[in-house]
């Protein structure tokens, strides 16, 4: 850091003498003051932008284009930094083109170190970001355009493994010979997933996954599709309950309404029957008082003119005819007594009577209202056992909804590990492969030694002990391209003594 801070200082201060000095004289910059200011704010700039460019790549922010700015300003200053160097009124020489090269050395320098400073700094920061492989010149020299399509393969999709790159090349082009070979050469007859690793294969796409596309779509759409009937079963279910729920509510309000109609309708009755009850009776009682008072009248009205008719007889009879009329008159008195108390007890006869009927009345409305009011509570209690019944079901659906939806989440958690547990196993064999095949280049061994040693890597995949005969010989002629079974079983048994030897990749 501190040579870079260092050599930072020498490149601004040669720069800056140069710079400026050449403003004034050749830019016609008025002073060499003015010249200067020019100068040192291309320099100001430049560090400042340097310095912004450090810090975001630290922090993992880095902003791409402000390394083209950085480099047209460095690049202007080398040129007027060589410029300064020009001779004026001759002609070019060697050491004038020396002198100019020299004076572009130190602020290139510098642009070095600041970009050798941003690249320690991402690979520090983010390791992941791992360097490319290079491609060997001589794969340049000796195929031009074959090597430029890889070159722009692996920079299109970030693939920085030039083995891994050419381990795709060599799997697409054996799959297009055994394409070729299966229908005859006649490439037109292949379908269209049968021609997915060559249409795919400009996009990054490699022949396991070209050819895996298909089944990934359709599992995809199938999954979709199951997400959409679950949602739709779902929402189906939410508005059933929602109408259920709904449907309990109108008719727990309903009997609530029906149980207090009941309610008044009885205690309208009963009051209605009580009062008409009470008018009965004080109307019966009114009666029999008045046809009383209207007997007893009458016989005062008797009695007297009795009176008077027995005064007169008196005047004119004897006093035994007073005594016989005063006898005559208690008899009658008497029997007007017993009249009057006949009337009344007739009277309180038919009183008691329409009282007894009235209460009876009233009290069998009362029953009737009761008896209303009960099958009401009752209509009310079974509209909330039926409610409490759906809420119930409900509750359980709404539980089972629960544990289905538990038990996809299960089987999408088991299928996700299940499938992270596949693509490690299919990455630990690629990282095999690939160094098998490394391996194999750098032992540069003949083609048949290598289709051995890759019919060994298939007999360990399946199985780990090494036991060649579980390896069918159908597989070992697609993968290895024989047409020929003996052919694929002289290739096993090569690969069986090769493991027998003790190798293993």
């Amino acid at each position: 850091m501190a040579a870079a801070v260092a050599l930072a200082g020498i490149g601004l201060y040669l720069s800056f003498a140069h710079v400026a000095r050449f403003a004034h004289e050749r830019l016609h910059f008025a002073t060499l003051d003015m010249g200067q200011l020019f100068t040192g704010g291309v320099d100001i700039g430049i560090m400042i932008m340097i310095a912004v460019d450090l810090l975001m790549a630290w922090l993992k922010r880095p902003i791409s284009w402000i390394r083209y700015p950085v480099w047209l300003l460095t690049a202007a200053t080398v040129v007027l930094n060589g410029a300064s160097a020009a001779p004026q009124g001759r002609p070019w020489q060697l050491m004038d083109y020396l002198a100019a090269g020299a004076h572009g050395i130190v602020p290139m320098l510098f642009i070095m170190v600041v970009e050798l400073g941003r690249d320690s700094i991402d690979r520090v920061v983010r390791p992941e970001r791992a360097e490319r492989d290079s491609i060997p010149l001589n794969r340049w020299v000796l195929a031009p355009k074959a090597t430029a399509r890889l070159y722009r393969r692996m920079r299109l999709y970030d693939v920085r493994s030039y083995p891994e790159m050419v381990r795709r090349e060599q799997e697409l082009t054996a799959y297009e010979l055994w394409l070729k070979r299966k229908h005859g050469g006649d490439l037109s007859k292949a379908s269209d997933d049968e021609l997915l690793p060559m249409k795919m294969a400009p996009h990054g796409f490699t022949v396991d996954q070209a050819l895996a596309m298909p089944d990934d779509q359709e599992r995809d759409a199938e999954a979709r599709a199951e997400a959409a009937e679950h949602r739709r079963l779902a929402a189906e279910t939410r508005s059933r309950l929602a109408q259920a729920e709904a449907e309990a509510q109108k008719l727990r309000a309903q009997g609530r309404v029906e149980a207090v109609r009941a309610q008044v309708a009885g205690e309208t009755g009963q009051a209605r029957a009580q009062a008409q009850a009470q008018v009965s009776a004080a109307e019966r009682v009114a009666a029999a008082e008045e046809a009383a008072l209207e007997t007893a009248v009458m016989a005062e009205a008797k009695a007297r003119t009795a009176g008077a008719q027995r005064l007169e007889a008196e005047q004119r009879k004897t006093k035994a005819e007073a005594d016989l009329a005063a006898a005559e008159l208690e008899r009658l008195a008497a029997e007007e007594r017993r009249q009057a108390a006949e009337a009344d007890r007739i009277a309180a006869a038919e009183a008691a009577a329409v009282e007894t009927q009235t209460i009876a009345e009233a009290k069998l409305a009362a029953r009737e209202a009761d008896r209303a009011a009960a099958e009401t509570a009752k209509a009310a209690a079974e509209t909330r056992r039926e409610a409490a019944e759906r809420n119930r079901l409900a509750d359980e659906e709404r539980a089972r909804q629960a544990a289905a939806l538990a038990a996809v989440e299960q089987s999408n958690l088991a299928a996700a590990e299940t499938a992270r547990a596949a693509a490690e196993i299919r990455l630990a064999a690629a990282e095999i492969e690939r160094r098998a095949v490394e391996a194999e280049d750098v032992a540069r061994l003949k083609p048949r030694e290598r289709a051995v040693r890759k019919v060994v890597r298939m007999i360990l995949a399946v199985s780990p002990e090494g036991d060649a005969d579980l390896l069918p010989l159908a597989d070992i002629q697609q993968e290895v391209g024989v047409t020929s079974y003996g052919t694929a079983s002289e290739y096993r048994q090569e690969a069986a003594d090769l493991l027998a030897s003790g190798y293993r990749p």
